[in-house]
């Protein structure tokens, strides 16, 4: 009784189990890909945190005080999702934010400066804006700097 190649016994046999272990892999690919959450590289995520304060007059905020706004997921702001995606749409350069047209502010000058120091997708972001009053600041800047806490 010699050694017997079992291979013999059933041609093909080995073809298709690795015809099997290939498809049993590429399904276990496909699967771990649809449950790895989708992050496109420089997302909104990845390392988007910016502090934000808003001082009256023409001063800016020291270190002292604001509030820090995280995307990912959106926390630590009164309208932290609205915010981040105001900011995505501009990838977070706050300069850029578009001024809101439904908007009329009196022309009274109460001065507030605005302030957000941090990263957003990797980039340094240091803005420091003084507007005339909290109404045309709002106007500028959307929800960004809405950090009202009531």
């Amino acid at each position: 009784m010699g050694y017997r190649d079992r291979r013999a016994d059933a041609p093909g046999m080995t073809h298709t189990s690795l015809k099997a272990v290939r498809a049993g892999l590429l399904a276990a690919l496909v699967l771990f890909a649809c449950a790895v959450p989708a992050r496109a590289a420089g997302g909104p995520g990845e390392d988007s945190r910016l502090l934000l304060a808003v001082t009256h007059g023409e001063t800016p905020a020291g270190a002292e005080g604001g509030v820090l706004l995280s995307c990912d997921p959106p926390r630590g702001h009164r309208h932290a999702a609205r915010a981040c995606a105001e900011l995505a749409a501009v990838d977070g350069r706050i300069g850029d934010l578009p001024p809101r047209e439904d908007v009329v502010c009196p022309m009274v000058y109460a001065p507030v400066t605005a302030r957000a120091s941090g990263v957003w997708r990797g980039r340094a972001v240091d803005y420091t804006e003084t507007f005339p009053n909290a109404c045309t600041m709002t106007a500028r800047t959307g929800s960004v700097f809405a950090l009202d806490t009531e």
